[in-house]
């Protein structure tokens, strides 16, 4: 067992096979020496940590499918489960993915990574600043030199 301890101060028991999905925490999981010492995780709340359990239980024994993106279609490809999982506000999106950032988790990366990446897909650039509240600081001027420079470089 790993005691994980979030920013919030609450304390999670976590089984070892699942502690191993986290490159963080790998070593604590594999650490036999009965040392009961908490992980600190002072960037992760209660809160984003339980969804990033939920995540590592459901594959846990399991690696989830590869996110090798020579492998798939990177940025559409995302089994229905995960899917489901990552249907949460923009904002817990966001946190789980900086979650799984700091726990070294790559799978769950690629899956918020992806995710957002299917949100912008075919959008423009106004809808994805809308989207994401972005305010836009270019000029038109630099908006036009940049969409030309762009069309130069795809050749059109």
């Amino acid at each position: 067992m790993v005691l994980l301890v979030t920013s919030d101060n609450e304390q999670f028991v976590v089984d070892k096979d699942v502690a191993q999905h986290s490159a963080l925490l790998k070593p604590f999981a594999e650490n036999d020496s009965g040392s009961d010492q908490p992980v600190p995780l002072p960037n992760i709340s209660s809160s984003v940590l339980k969804k990033v359990l939920e995540y590592c239980e459901h594959y846990r024994g399991v690696q989830p499918a590869t996110t090798d993106p020579e492998a798939q279609n990177f940025t559409t490809n995302l089994n229905e489960w995960d899917k489901k999982f990552m249907a949460v506000d923009q904002e817990m999106l966001f946190e789980i993915i900086l979650a799984a950032n700091y726990l070294d988790i790559k799978p769950l990366i690629d899956v918020g990574c992806k995710t957002v990446a299917n949100m912008i897909k075919g959008k423009t650039p106004e809808e994805i600043r809308k989207l994401f509240n972005i305010i836009n600081n270019v000029t038109p001027e630099e908006e036009t030199h940049t969409r030309e420079a762009n069309e130069q470089a795809e050749g059109h």
